[in-house]
Formats: C-alpha cells, structure tokens, sequence
C-alpha cells in the first residue's frame, strides 16, 4: 500500500475514525501523487479517488496496483454507490478548512455518518520532508535564484513593474518551472512600503529601491526569494533598514534550527524591533511545500519545535509607510545544528546600472 495512505490509515485508527474524506488539493496530491480534480476518500475497505469525466483517464495512467487506489468518475456513482462507501460506519474524519458550509451539508445528507473535524492532521504531517521532496524544493530555488540573477542583468531604462514580472515569470517557464509559486511582486520606489503589492504600469527611476518578491514550482513544490537592489545609487536612508533587515534574518536563520521553540525565536526578534520602532506587519516567515504558506509559521503565537528537515521561508521586514520597505527573505532547510538557506542570490547591497 502507498506508505503515506497507510501513515494515515493508522492515525485514523488512532483518533477512532473509521474513514476520511480528503479535499484539500494538496494533501490528496502529497498522499496520492494525483494534482487533478478530485477528492479522495479512505474507507473502510478501499481508498477512491472520485474525479470527473475530465481527469479520469489521466488518473488511471498514473495510478499502479501498488497504489492500491480506486479512480471513479463521478458520472457513474449514483446515491447508493455514494452510500454504500461508507456502509456501516460511524464516525469519519473530515477537513475543515477546505470544506464549505454547503459541501458540508452535502456530506451529511449522501453518506448519512457523524462527521469529525480532523485540525489539520494531514498538513502536520507534511511539515517534515522527505528526501525528494527537498531535492524539488532545492529545484524550485535554484531556478528562482537564475530568474534573479537574469532580471538584474536585464533591467533597462523605461521599464515597468509589470514588464519586469512579466519577464522573471517568463524566464522561470522556460528554464524548468512548472508555475509561479505565487504572484510575483516588483515594486519600485514608494511602492515598496505595501508588503503585498501588485505590480503597476510605474516606470522606473534613479534612485529607485526595487522590492523583488519571487518563486516558482518545480513537480508542485515552491520555493520563496525576497530581494531589494538599489538604482543607480543608495539613498543614506535605505541603509540602515537594509543593514538592519539583513542582521534580523541573519539571527533568525542562526536561532532556527532543529529543537528551536518558535515562540521563543520570535519572541526575541519582536522586542528588537520594538526598541527600534518599527511596526512588526507580518509574520517573520512560514513553511515551504507543496503550498507556498503552510505550517510551521514564524509568529511568537506559535508555541510549536522545529524539526530537522522542515522547509521555512525566513522573511523579516520593515516598512515606512508611504516611503519605502525592505524585505529579505530565503528558503531554508532546517537541520539538526544548523538552518541552510537553498535560495543562494547575493544579499549584499547591489546597486544596478540602467542601460
């Protein structure tokens, strides 16, 4: 049997479920290796996965004897082949956040069992990697540090926020990428203050300080690289921040290693912030997989220990509001004594030249 199915067969056994239904794209991809529509049930006598009419041929050529996996094409189920799935059975696991109010009532009403919420089992889990998945990970980075490397070599006078997003997107498609791990962020000048911004039609400047936000899949794994360059020149008011953010991560990437107690860590970096009086606007970084912000989360309400083999992106941040922002971020791979950054741009202060 799939050893991750049977991982999760004994953590049902465990909580008293005799089934599960799987919604949420990425866990059914991390147990399955399928990224078509569907969900996957874990019955009591067999594991379905129930797609539709676009994705069932694709299934079966992926699916093996091994898998020890059912694809149904949902035009061929009726009410009692739903019903009859979980025949005799009591209590069965469901996933919460991925469920809506009215999928839930669907639930209740075609398969007539007590439904319980399972808090996230799957995607605890997947907070340790394994071994291919660190080697798609390391993938992922190494295309996005190329994709880095190229634009700053490629920025040209009169350019956009959007031509140059457009064209790091490009350069990851085509160098190996299976997508964009989330929409990419370029932002010049004032625009660096919004931490989460779309690109515009703003031309770029001298003087401008450039915010780069970037990261691609590779076999559906993300990778995550923030990065600040500086047009022509280094504004006085850009280095201290920028000095700063780089110190911040620096103790970060050095505190977050195996056995580290999350709370702990950042609770540290807050009061640093504080006693310099910048405004702490979002988490000081997140887990890396197959979703681009899963578990663990770098916030001091995590009272969580970092295992080796977790997959962190580390991100702190300062933003003046209206004026500008510098964020540093990598992806790191967390080992016993160590976190090793698997992004590998340059982070000194690198001004560039417009042609």
């Amino acid at each position: 049997m799939n050893s991750r199915i049977k991982w999760l067969r004994n953590q049902l056994l465990s909580l008293k479920l005799e089934g599960i239904i799987i919604s949420n794209p990425n866990n059914i991809r991390y147990l399955t290796g399928l990224s078509e529509e569907g969900i996957l049930i874990i019955a009591p006598k067999e594991n379905i996965f129930v797609t539709d009419s676009r994705y069932i041929e694709s299934v079966n050529k992926k699916l093996t004897i091994d898998d020890e996996i059912v694809a149904y094409d949902s035009r061929n189920l009726n009410k009692y082949d739903y019903e009859a799935i979980f025949m005799n059975t009591e209590n069965v696991g469901f996933e919460e956040k991925y469920v809506t109010y009215e999928n839930y009532k669907k639930y209740l009403q075609t398969y007539q069992v007590n439904f319980v919420e399972t808090e996230g089992l799957v995607e605890n889990q997947r907070i340790i990697k394994d071994e291919e998945e660190i080697k798609n990970i390391k993938e992922a980075c190494s295309i996005t540090d190329k994709a880095f490397e190229y634009i700053i070599r490629n920025i040209k006078t009169g350019m956009t926020e959007k031509e140059i997003a457009f064209e790091i997107e490009k350069f990851m498609i085509f160098n190996g990428a299976d997508d964009l791990a989330f929409d990419i962020i370029v932002a010049f000048g004032e625009n660096t203050s919004m931490p989460h911004y779309s690109p515009t039609d703003r031309i770029i400047q001298k003087g401008d300080i450039i915010q780069f936000d970037i990261g691609c899949k590779y076999n559906g794994y993300c990778s995550d690289m923030s990065r600040v360059v500086f047009v022509e020149e280094v504004k006085e008011e850009y280095k201290e921040i920028y000095n700063f953010v780089l110190q911040e991560q620096k103790r970060l990437s050095e505190a977050l290693k195996d056995g580290a107690n999350i709370k702990t860590v950042i609770k540290d970096r807050e009061t640093e912030y504080r006693l310099k009086n910048y405004e702490i606007m979002h988490a000081f970084g997140h887990g890396v997989g197959l979703d681009i912000h899963e578990l663990p989360l770098l916030k001091s309400n995590q009272d969580n220990i970092l295992k080796e083999n977790s997959v962190i992106a580390i991100e702190p941040g300062v933003y003046i509001p209206g004026k500008f922002g510098i964020r540093i971020e990598d992806t790191y791979l967390v080992g016993k004594n160590f976190c090793e950054s698997i992004t590998k741009s340059k982070k000194e202060c690198t001004v560039i030249k417009l042609a």
